[in-house]
């Protein structure tokens, strides 16, 4: 099987990683395009009818007269179906309480259902289908995949190591996303196995082992010597995320954006304190004060979005999530089509 991505749709081989609650604005995955790289939004978290919106958008803004229409991804999560234990989230309800008076906000009652509108955002993607789909949190069914790509989209799945790589070329996807540890934000790990513990070339190469289909390496990728590692190991192209964050494009919120450049913080972790799934993002007080949070992702999120939002407001980067990757040092406030020049194979 051939390992490579089609050219006509990845371009130079660098991906801008789909990242949920602002970043990922059609600005961005535009000016990717523009720049010969393959840009992305992120469907999840989102109503469809902001999709939808931000598909218009994106349709007219990827129009460079000397190239035409640059092709570009969505990137959707697919439903929680884990069973949560009520009383510990209602537990962290309460303990959430103090968090949000402090800055004004209300913790509102658990949503115990939420698909994340996925039917109607897939049957969107199958009326007005974009280059590429991509799976996060979970896998789609085997239907599904069918028929994204008798849509005509390239379809793709995010796994986190080996094991789920097997399950996921089962469905007849056409690529995988091979995500690291080290990568900021949410950790697309649908099997619940421990995390894997070598490095990026190292995961990709133990992927490469098992399937046959073409890897893109995600995690940590901070400098040109890091994807090119990733290359050698196997990888097709890079997914970059963080380093996208400090660009004008992005959608990244003022808090964010100086976190990620203040001395203030030294290091990320690991938490579900925001959401109730694991997550990557630079380390700050509620993280340290809630590192016990439960897990209940979507319903942890919806518990934590008014106080994050609140925070925001506030200019204070103490409460809200300030997603980044391990190597968040490197991101630099430059223009989006620099990064994709770095990180060019």
């Amino acid at each position: 099987m051939d390992t490579t991505l089609p050219a006509e749709l990845f371009g130079n081989g660098v991906i801008a990683a789909p990242m949920a609650g602002g970043p990922s604005s059609p600005e961005l995955a535009a000016a990717v395009g523009r720049a010969g790289g393959l840009g992305f939004l992120a469907g999840g978290l989102k109503a469809p009818e902001a999709l939808e919106a931000e598909l218009a958008t994106l349709d007219g803004a990827s129009v460079d007269r000397s190239v035409g229409l640059r092709p570009f991804g969505v990137n959707l999560f697919v439903p929680n179906t884990d069973d949560i234990d009520r009383n510990a989230v209602l537990a962290y309800r309460d303990r959430l309480q103090p968090e949000a008076s402090s800055v004004g906000a209300a913790v509102p009652e658990p949503r115990w259902a939420d698909d994340d509108a996925f039917p109607a955002k897939l049957d969107l993607l199958l009326t007005r289908p974009p280059a590429v789909v991509s799976f996060t949190f979970g896998t789609p069914r085997w239907d599904t995949v069918a028929a994204l790509r008798r849509a005509g989209s390239f379809v793709v799945q995010t796994v986190t190591g080996p094991e789920e790589a097997t399950v996921a070329a089962a469905l007849g996807v056409d690529a995988l996303v091979v995500q690291h540890p080290a990568a900021g934000g949410h950790s697309g790990a649908f099997l619940g196995l421990p995390a894997f513990a070598g490095t990026l070339a190292q995961l990709v190469s133990a992927v490469r082992g098992v399937v046959d289909l073409p890897l893109i390496a995600a995690g940590g990728i901070g400098s040109p010597d890091d994807a090119a590692a990733a290359r050698a190991a196997g990888a097709a192209a890079v997914q970059v995320g963080t380093a996208f964050l400090r660009t004008p494009e992005a959608g990244t919120n003022p808090v964010h954006r100086a976190a990620l450049a203040s001395p203030d913080f030294t290091r990320t972790a690991q938490t579900r304190a925001f959401s109730g799934r694991w997550a990557r993002g630079l380390e700050n007080g509620f993280m340290r004060r809630l590192a016990d949070a439960p897990a209940g992702y979507p319903v942890i999120h919806h518990l934590t979005a008014p106080l994050r939002a609140a925070s925001v407001r506030a200019g204070s980067p103490d409460r809200t999530s300030l997603w980044a990757g391990t190597a968040w040092g490197a991101a630099r406030e430059e223009p989006a089509a620099d990064v994709v020049g770095r990180f060019a194979g």
